[in-house]
């Protein structure tokens, strides 16, 4: 049985070889994150989650799982679990707008933070918008036409792009637009989970008319579903490592004692004058971020 690449028609490969030309990209973004890095007070953890995503794309795009991406349908699934799952979530841990935020000029910095606290920016971190470009994408290629008809780069780009959303929106450390609460981004990522596994079952089936061996197919959909599940799980473990339940704040009353049995009576003990200078809400920053996701302390990445 002969199989179709993407946007080629009937072939016996799955995708047309991809030159090494695709790495320069991932290694020039490594070594402007390195360069940022040192000369900033930086997590060496995040350097370390940053150049990993670089390193699994450089494998993605060379051999031996470019060349097994070219014959195998097996090789292009797992080219397009690094692609879209893998190397998203180290890159997004490595927390690169943070990064970027730090490194310009004040002027600058605000005005990005301006255009991402815009509506589209909004709309385009909402994590219902990511899940439906990341693992939504992944059901209309294989389950519609689209796999013969969209060129292979296209797919890439696409799965690269959508998988860097869905982890930075579920639980990128740098800071998001009106984030939703920790509960709500796990019902997200379940949802994701349960759409994967039932995309890989199908295709396990024999159900989705794919134009690769019965034997590949197979092969690929356990790829697709035990890979699909590291990921996620790993996705879900960052989350709930980043997650900062908020402290209820301690009230006190100025004056207000309590008398215990046996003891003499205390004083009562009167509030210190407020120090002169401005009121404490003129010394609280603004960020420019409308979090809700239950941190205990302004975030501080924030401008």
């Amino acid at each position: 049985m002969a199989a179709a690449t993407h946007g080629q028609g009937d072939r016996s490969v799955p995708h047309h070889h991809l030159s090494s030309t695709w790495v320069v990209p991932a290694l020039v973004a490594v070594i402007t994150y390195a360069v940022l890095a040192s000369h900033e007070t930086w997590n060496r953890w995040r350097t370390a989650s940053f150049c990993t995503g670089g390193a699994l794309l450089t494998v993605a795009f060379t051999d031996p799982v470019a060349t097994l991406a070219a014959t195998d349908f097996r090789g292009h699934m797992l080219q397009h679990l690094l692609i879209g799952m893998l190397a998203p979530l180290a890159l997004v841990m490595g927390a690169p707008m943070t990064l970027m935020l730090r490194a310009l000029p004040v002027a600058h910095a605000r005005r990005v933070t301006r255009a991402l606290r815009g509506p589209v920016a909004h709309a385009v971190a909402n994590p219902w918008t990511a899940l439906l470009l990341s693992v939504g994408g992944m059901a209309a290629l294989y389950c519609t036409p689209l796999y013969a008809l969209v060129p292979a780069p296209v797919a890439h780009v696409h799965f690269l792009l959508a998988g860097c959303l869905f982890a930075w929106v579920i639980a990128g450390p740098d800071p998001a637009p009106r984030r939703p609460s920790v509960p709500a981004r796990l019902a997200v990522l379940a949802v994701a989970i349960a759409v994967h596994a039932g995309l890989s079952q199908v295709m396990y089936a024999g159900w989705l008319d794919l134009p690769v061996p019965a034997d590949q197919l197979r092969g690929a959909a356990e790829i697709m579903y035990y890979g699909g599940d590291v990921s996620e799980l790993l996705l879900a473990l960052a989350l709930a490592v980043s997650w900062r339940p908020r402290r209820r704040p301690e009230l006190v009353f100025p004056g207000l004692t309590v008398r215990v049995p046996g003891e003499p009576e205390p004083m009562p003990v009167r509030p210190a004058p407020a120090p002169p200078g401005p009121p404490v809400a003129a010394l609280v920053p603004l960020t420019p971020y409308e979090y809700g996701d239950e941190r205990d302390e302004p975030d501080p990445y924030d401008l």
